[in-house]
């Protein structure tokens, strides 16, 4: 018989969080997250997307063991404001067993028809700049510490309980060596000289600061137009601020200023982490830190996170410019490989900027959706 409950306290949101180290106990895909990290993600004291969301965290038990959660998530923002009559699920992971998905989703289900939504989709998390989509390609690659991994039979039960693909997503990944300075040199000088354009480079995280509001309203406008995008309020900023912008190396942060210092671009890499979170098991302490800050200093790849252009200078080669800084960077480093984060496949824009490097499609996800 499976039962399902409510995971409400700090010892059972810990349970909630430790569930896929047993799920996915020595497979050398999974990363796994920081569990001191994911509850401050979970706590609606800390976590300024509890303003603008609701979550529900459901753990499923059979013969008194765990296996299978879920959260269930309504986005406000987007139900009130975009009139997406939409409930949300994430942080899922489960056996493999139908009935227990199954039984997981009712609740997801329940909170959906109690506040007359419309339909359900996932997996996803509370905003843009959370984990997204089920792994449906890459199974054998290394994931990262911004995606979910998951089994393949995932995608299995979600179609044969009727949902269908919402939207697709893409990774890819290329040697650094396919970045070569004349696919984009003679157009940074080009572009610097008819907008009138600085890049901004940055040698500490102090200096880092002063920009990075401008970058968050940045990124808002340059994302509005993609589907089911949900800005990130001012609250939100700040969380982000104390909580990521510290953690990452400053030389790995570009900016672009027009003439009257307006922020046009902006681009944020990371270090590849995963091999360290890997090591580090779900703690910083004792020996976890040294394996993040480890990678910090040394790790030979990296993960493109963001890149934002304003509007008006979309399709005006201001990448140029931020690629032509992170050759610099790479080389000074010696980085080997680059990698993206999961953009949409339908974002022809994005894809055009990164053809000249030969990128290689190596996971693809999916969100699904299903009518309530």
């Amino acid at each position: 018989m499976i039962t399902i409950q409510e995971a409400k306290t700090k010892k059972e949101l810990t349970e909630f969080i430790k569930f896929p180290f047993s799920l996915y106990k020595d497979n050398k895909y999974w990363v796994a997250p920081i569990i001191a990290d994911e509850l401050e993600t979970f706590d609606k004291t800390k976590n300024p997307a509890f303003e603008s969301a609701e979550a529900h965290f459901f753990l499923a038990y059979k013969n008194d063991k765990i296996v299978g959660r879920i959260a269930a998530i309504i986005n406000w923002d987007e139900v009130n404001h975009q009139q997406k009559k939409k409930v949300r699920f994430g942080w899922f992971d489960v056996i493999d067993d139908i009935e227990v998905t199954k039984a997981l989703l009712e609740k997801v289900y329940d909170l959906g028809r109690k506040n007359n939504l419309e339909y359900v989709e996932g997996p996803m998390g509370f905003s843009n700049l959370d984990k997204v989509g089920v792994l449906t390609e890459g199974f054998d690659e290394l994931g990262t510490m911004i995606t979910w991994y998951n089994h393949p039979y995932y995608v299995t039960h979600f179609e044969k309980l009727g949902y269908v693909t919402e939207k697709e997503y893409m990774e890819n990944k290329f040697p650094f060596a396919n970045a070569k300075p004349e696919f984009f040199e003679k157009i940074n000088e080009l572009v610097k000289k008819r907008y009138q354009l600085k890049p901004i480079n940055f040698k500490s995280t102090k200096a880092v600061m002063p920009y990075v509001d401008k970058m968050f309203d940045l990124f808002n406008e340059s994302y509005a137009n993609l589907s089911s995008f949900v800005a990130i309020s001012d609250i939100q900023k700040e969380y982000f601020k104390k909580k990521y912008i510290s953690f990452i190396n400053p030389e790995y942060i570009k900016y672009v200023e027009d003439k009257d210092g307006n922020l046009v671009a902006f681009a944020i890499v990371m270090p590849s982490f995963s091999k360290a979170l890997q090591k580090a098991n779900g703690k910083l302490f004792p020996f976890g830190f040294l394996h993040l800050l480890n990678a910090r200093r040394n790790s030979k790849d990296v993960v493109f996170y963001l890149i934002g252009v304003h509007p008006e200078y979309q399709n005006k080669g201001v990448t140029a410019v931020i690629f032509s800084e992170y050759h610099k960077t790479f080389t000074e480093k010696g980085i080997e490989n680059c990698y993206r984060t999961p953009e949409l496949s339908d974002n022809l824009a994005i894809q055009l900027i990164w053809k000249n490097f030969n990128p290689v499609v190596h996971c693809r996800r999916k969100t699904f959706r299903k009518e309530l």
